[in-house]
């Protein structure tokens, strides 16, 4: 474009500033505070404004950062490749290596992750595990009980050399994770862990590139912590590896470098993003502390699994909607490994073809996408830039307070961390209930006809792994309860209660409310698995109370415009005479005086819907 052209441009586009906008918005809010209407706060120990100007990133770190160079918040390569993993659980080994070769061969895994038994960890099970697997080209990931690591961990090693691999060459993982005791079997930890953790690491010279000392955050996640907890947490957790260890005698340059993070990710779509950024500069800032011989040793290893808590039972095909967003999250924010947990994860034992489905959600970014061909490509976006910041700060505030009560360890042991996540789980399932947070097809528009039938299929309880070291609770554990779990209870019983309460809705006067009001207390109702009887209308009151009696129905919902309540309202109670349960839908300015009427129940957009059906399933049920 020549010059004078874009100089004319210019000239018509001038810029705006800041106080011009804040003037053009109080203006259109009409009165209604900027900081009640569009500041997004988010629970995360931060707001969020509703836009970004650059100078809101002048003098910010992560703005001139560069992919693959300390701190590394842009990543710590260079490129956007990452790994797309498929876990296994292991009860046969031959079995499971004929399912993971035809997983490498057919269907674009790059990464295996084996949940093996403690019992079936010696040499010949192992070999029969990766025969024919070849350990070079692809990353392999193991998990057991914390006592046969070491075991696991020579094995491999003795492995690998009979088979002639360059030990140097693979990359892996074996997972040796102490916290998982207080965190999920809510057992205190002794001192013999870290003992443990040292011959582990040591153990593990035999293999470089293996990654032995886990940080599950994924379980904080799964338990409904806040994305900023997961974080700080996940940070105080590595730390105190690495103290303990150094203690214990080993550099600490060797302890970070075995160190594998393991993140759950979220719906919450641009604060995962800028999670995994943080991640890598926190860390990169902690273990420099340590003052190693190179930077490569502040180097974050991030593996990502979709998260539990969101997904549902009911119209489980939603899930895979939070899958995808939640998979592109990781992938845009440059994670190393992916994990895509199957729809049907929560109900049953995943089968070939959801499996298979998870497996495309990466390989569709991958190879469709083409989301591995740029890194970083949400650095300089002002929104995502100042996210960044504003999660390190608030995660970096959570792992000083964590460091100055003695450590993770310390405060894991106490049951501290347990107690404050478990008190998020609680804090979100609350704005589930009230609709702040919406799962589809659960707590808003639930699939009206659907049953739960036969498709849930009981689980084994426990997370052992069939070593016996699992021992009764001393302390409070992890709540892995899912944001839609009192939901589907409440569909549940009254899906098992043999009786399916009848919701008539009776639409009258005002077209528009009528129709908008049934069509949300349908909703409302259908969450508790009711069945629903909408109408376009009836002229008058009597006509649809008889009509809803000729139905059978259990509860009539009065659907009008709130002028026509004060009208409408006492008439229909009258007419109902207690004989089914009436409902109000909405909040009009005369409910006062209908309650005082003797009419009481009513639904509006401000209701805990939850508490609202668990009073009418009682009644009813």
């Amino acid at each position: 474009m020549a010059e004078a052209a874009k100089e004319k441009l210019f000239s018509e586009f001038p810029p705006v500033t800041t106080e011009e906008w804040m003037a053009k918005i109080t203006a259109d809010l009409k009165g209604v505070p900027f900081e009640k209407k569009l500041v997004w706060k988010t629970g995360e120990g931060f707001n969020v404004n509703p836009f970004y100007r650059a100078e809101d990133i002048e003098g910010l770190a992560t703005a001139t950062s560069l992919p693959g160079e300390f701190p590394y918040v842009r990543g710590t390569k260079v490129c956007n490749t990452w790994l797309v993993r498929q876990d296994l659980a292991v009860d046969d080994c031959a079995a499971a290596n004929e399912k993971a070769k035809r997983l490498i061969a057919e269907s674009g895994v790059t990464a295996l992750g084996f949940n093996v038994k403690s019992t079936l960890i010696d040499a010949a099970n192992i070999a029969t595990l990766l025969d024919g697997i070849d350990p070079v080209a692809v990353e392999l990931n193991f998990r057991t009980c914390n006592h046969r690591v070491t075991d696991l961990i020579s094995i491999l090693a003795d492995y690998f050399k009979a088979k002639g691999v360059n030990l140097d060459e693979v990359v892996g993982s074996v997972a040796y994770d102490p916290l998982k005791k207080p965190l999920v079997k809510g057992v205190a930890l002794t001192g013999a862990w870290v003992q443990e953790a040292v011959d582990v690491v040591n153990a593990a010279e035999a293999l470089p590139g293996y990654r032995v000392l886990a940080v599950n955050a994924a379980n904080l996640n799964d338990a409904g912590s806040y994305i900023t907890q997961e974080l700080g947490y996940a940070l105080a957790w590595g730390n105190d590896l690495i103290a303990k260890l150094s203690e214990a005698g080993l550099p600490a340059e060797k302890v970070a470098k075995k160190i594998k993070f393991n993140f759950g990710i979220s719906s919450n779509y641009f604060l995962e993003i800028a999670k995994f950024r943080a991640a890598r500069w926190l860390w990169a800032e902690i273990v420099k502390a340590y003052n190693p011989s190179c930077d490569c040793a502040c180097k974050i290893r991030v593996h990502a699994r979709s998260s539990m808590w969101n997904m549902t039972v009911f119209d489980a095909y939603v899930n895979l909607l939070r899958t995808q967003t939640e998979t592109m999250s990781a992938a845009i924010a440059g994670v190393d490994s992916i994990t895509v947990l199957p729809y049907d994860s929560v109900f049953k034992t995943p089968d070939e073809f959801s499996e298979r489905i998870a497996r495309n959600q990466q390989l569709l970014l991958k190879e469709e996408c083409h989301f591995d061909k740029v890194v970083d490509p949400a650095a300089g976006s002002y929104y995502v830039e100042v996210l960044t910041q504003s999660m390190a700060d608030a995660a970096w505030k959570l792992f000083l307070e964590v460091e100055d009560k003695g450590g993770f360890a310390a405060v894991a042991n106490t049951g501290e961390v347990q107690k404050a996540i478990n008190e998020s789980n609680k804090a979100r399932k609350k704005l589930v209930a009230t609709r702040r947070i919406s799962l589809l097809g659960t707590n808003i528009f639930p699939n009206f006809t659907e049953m739960s039938g036969d498709k849930i299929e009981k689980k084994e309880e426990g997370t052992g792994h069939g070593c016996g070291c699992s021992k009764d609770a001393s302390i409070e554990k992890l709540d892995f309860s899912r944001g839609a779990s009192e939901f589907e209870t409440l569909r549940l019983a009254t899906e098992h209660s043999g009786k399916r309460p009848k919701v008539f809705m009776l639409t009258i006067g005002n077209l528009a409310m009528r129709l908008a009001r049934s069509q949300f207390s349908s909703n409302f109702f259908a969450c508790a698995g009711y069945e629903i009887i909408d109408n376009l209308g009836f002229e008058t009151v009597e006509a649809g109370v008889k009509a809803a009696r000729e139905k059978k129905a259990d509860i009539i919902v009065l659907c009008s415009s709130d002028d026509e309540y004060a009208v409408h309202a006492p008439e229909a109670f009258k007419l109902i005479d207690g004989k089914e349960l009436f409902v109000v839908a909405g909040a009009p300015a005369c409910m006062e005086e209908l309650k005082a009427a003797g009419i009481e129940h009513f639904i509006h957009v401000k209701s805990n819907v939850l508490e609202t059906l668990q009073m009418f399933n009682a009644k009813l049920l």
